[in-house]
């Protein structure tokens, strides 16, 4: 893909969210984006950056771990991927958000890596809305628990919520599953915390940002669109 290519897929996306918000009666500027560079090679993430992305989601700790020895601080590194606890303490050292909390587990052992690099994490809840065995993230019902269960914990800064939509052409199924969050998030919203800031819903992914817009969405977590498919 050529740079000039890149940058009409930027512009494209960015027109797209737009016209989104717009439909939503929301200001753009609202909805940040993060570019998703899994298997995205290096030269092309700086490219990407120096056409404006600003921030940028990893799947796996090992490869952000190469990447961000040669991109560094320059763009806002979010976890976007199934984090293993073994993983952790990597983590919380390259990443300025983790976003796929998912059990109380999980977050204690965030918690205790954070406190040892002398840090409070930003977080957020990952929500398995579509109920899908294959998908990680906690059940909706348990999320405002483990919401608090998180606030409780002093390296962690829980910042609201995130997930992966079923993969339908049913955009009623799809909306559905954004839709579920939304209510969480609203519900959280109206909730007192310790340390909690609840301000970023994180939905909507290449097939279906514009209806995660349409329902509330502030963060859209995009790769393939930018991008180009992933080989293989």
């Amino acid at each position: 893909m050529s740079e000039a290519h890149l940058q009409e897929n930027i512009q494209r996306i960015r027109e797209r969210i737009a016209d989104a918000a717009r439909r939503s009666g929301r200001r753009p500027e609202a909805i940040r984006l993060v570019a998703v560079t899994k298997t995205v090679p290096v030269e092309r993430i700086k490219q990407a950056i120096a056409l404006g992305i600003t921030e940028i989601g990893e799947n796996r700790v090992q490869e952000a771990r190469d990447k961000f020895d040669a991109i560094g601080r320059q763009v806002t590194w979010h976890m976007v991927g199934h984090l293993q606890r073994n993983k952790a303490r990597y983590a919380v050292r390259i990443f300025d958000m983790i976003q796929s909390i998912d059990t109380l587990a999980l977050a204690r052992e965030v918690d205790r890596r954070a406190q040892k690099e002398d840090r409070v994490m930003p977080v957020l809840i990952e929500v398995n809305t579509s109920r899908e065995a294959t998908k990680f993230g906690c059940a909706p019902e348990e999320a405002l628990k483990l919401a608090r269960q998180v606030d409780e914990l002093p390296h962690l800064q829980l910042q609201g919520f995130m997930t992966v939509a079923v993969f339908s052409e049913d955009m009623n199924r799809v909306r559905d599953c954004f839709k579920r969050l939304r209510d969480i998030y609203e519900s959280a919203r109206q909730m007192d915390w310790q340390r909690a800031r609840i301000e970023i819903l994180s939905m909507g992914m290449t097939h279906d940002f514009e209806v995660a817009i349409e329902e509330g969405a502030t963060m859209v977590r995009i790769g393939t669109a930018i991008f180009g498919p992933r080989p293989g």
